[in-house]
C-alpha cells in the first residue's frame, strides 16, 4: 500500500482537470485515485470520458486510464476515497462555491483552481512564496464550517503571476502605482486552435472578469489577516488591460511601475533573481530552484523560449527599463496552466501538507 496521499480531481476531464492528472503522475506525495466529473461522464473510465478530447503535450498517464469516474455531485461518495480534492470544476460560481463548501464539510480538504472562493473572507489565496502566512486564516474557516479538517483553499487567477511576483520582490521599494497589460494565451480559456479556428491570426481586446481580477486579486495576496478575515492591502493601485492572443500556453504581461524609494536597475535585478520563499526553503516537490529569472536579451522572454522555464513553475522577466512617465517598465512571462493553475495549486497543497493542514484521514 502507497504511502502517498490519496487525491481526488474534480472536474478530471477538463483541460485544469487534465493539467493536475499530467503534473500528478509520479508525484513524490499525492497519488490520483478518484476522478469525478459531470453526469454524463460518471461511470465510465477515464480513458472513454476525455475521448479524444486529451489536451495535454504528454500521453494521458497509464494509472488513470482504468479508474471509473464518479459523478462530482455525489459528494459524501468521492470524499470517502479520498485524503483531499483539488477542484477545477466547471459549474456556475454559486454552484462551485455550493459545491467546495460540501466538500470541506465532509472534513476533505479543497485546494481549488477556481475563483469562486477567492472573495471569500476566511478563505486563504495564496502564491506559496508571496504569501504563505495567509494560510493560517483557515482556523478561523474552520470555525465557521464546523469542521476540524475540511477547509478551502484557493490560487488566484492565473494573469497576476507574471507581474505580483515582480512586485512583491520590490517591496522595499515600494511600488504604488502599476499599469499592466495582459497578452493571454487561449489555453487560459480551456481552448486549443482546433477548438478556437476563429483565434488565429486574431487578437480579441476583451476577456471577461479579467482586467478586475488582474487588479484587485494582487492586493488580496499583498493583505493581512484581521479580525478572523483576510483583509486586502490598499495599494500599489493597479489598471489593467487583458487581451486574448494567439498563442496556446503562456501569459506574457508589459508592466509600468512607480516607486516611492528610488533603485538602479542592478538593484532592481539583484531582487528579482534572490526572491525566494516558503516553498524553495522547504525544498517542495514542484517548487522552482529559482522562481524569478531575469533575461538579459532585448528579445526576452518569449513564449516560445521561457514559458516552460522550472517545469513551467518559473517566471521570466526582461527589458526592465527606465521610463519617461513612470519609473520603469518590464516584460513578464508565465506558464498560466501550470504555474497559474494546476501547478500553483499543486504547490499550494504541498505547502499545506508541510505546514500540517494536509494529512491522511
Amino acid at each position: 500500500m502507497s504511502n502517498k496521499l490519496r487525491v481526488g480531481i474534480l472536474g478530471a476531464t477538463g483541460m485544469v482537470g487534465q493539467r493536475f492528472i499530467s503534473l500528478l503522475e509520479n508525484h513524490p506525495w499525492f497519488e490520483v485515485v478518484t476522478v469525478a466529473a459531470s453526469a454524463r461522464s460518471a461511470g465510465k473510465t477515464y480513458e472513454e470520458a476525455v475521448g479524444g478530447r486529451w489536451k495535454m503535450d504528454t500521453p494521458m498517464p497509464e494509472a488513470v486510464k482504468k479508474l471509473v469516474v464518479m459523478n462530482v455531485s455525489d459528494v459524501e461518495a468521492v470524499a470517502a476515497t479520498v485524503d483531499f480534492v483539488f477542484s477545477a470544476v466547471d459549474m456556475t460560481k454559486d454552484e462551485i462555491k455550493a459545491i467546495e463548501e460540501a466538500y470541506a464539510k465532509t472534513e476533505t480538504p479543497v485546494v481549488s483552481n477556481n475563483s469562486a472562493h477567492r472573495w471569500t473572507p476566511d478563505v486563504p489565496m495564496v502564491v506559496p512564496e508571496i504569501n504563505p502566512q495567509h494560510f493560517d486564516v483557515i482556523e478561523f474557516q474552520k470555525e465557521r464550517l464546523g469542521t476540524k479538517r475540511g477547509f478551502i483553499a484557493v490560487k488566484p487567477n492565473c494573469s497576476i503571476q507574471s507581474y505580483a511576483p515582480v512586485l512583491t520582490a520590490w517591496k522595499e521599494f515600494e511600488p504604488y502605482e502599476v499599469v499592466v497589460t495582459t497578452y493571454q494565451a487561449i489555453s487560459g480559456a480551456g481552448k486549443t486552435f482546433k477548438d478556437w479556428p476563429e483565434m488565429v491570426e486574431n487578437i480579441i481586446p476583451y476577456i471577461g472578469g479579467e482586467e478586475e481580477k488582474s487588479e484587485k486579486e494582487p492586493l488580496r495576496l499583498w493583505g493581512e489577516i484581521k479580525d478572523k478575515v483576510i483583509v486586502p492591502a490598499e495599494s500599489p493601485v493597479i489598471t489593467c488591460q487583458c487581451i486574448r492572443v494567439p498563442v496556446l500556453n503562456g501569459h506574457t504581461a508589459a508592466v509600468f511601475v512607480k516607486l516611492r524609494k528610488k533603485a538602479s536597475k542592478e538593484e532592481l535585478i539583484k531582487a528579482l533573481v534572490e526572491f525566494k520563499g516558503l516553498p524553495q526553503e522547504l525544498d517542495l516537490p514542484s517548487a522552482p530552484k529559482q522562481f524569478i529569472q531575469y533575461l538579459e536579451e532585448d528579445n526576452r522572454p518569449q513564449v516560445k523560449l521561457d514559458v516552460n522555464y522550472e517545469n513551467g513553475m518559473g517566471i521570466s522577466i526582461g527589458r526592465l527599463r527606465e521610463d519617461k512617465l513612470y519609473d520603469w517598465k518590464f516584460v513578464g512571462l508565465s506558464h498560466n496552466t501550470v504555474r497559474g493553475a494546476a501547478g500553483g495549486a499543486v504547490l499550494c497543497a504541498e505547502t499545506l501538507k508541510a505546514k500540517g493542514y494536509i494529512t491522511a484521514k
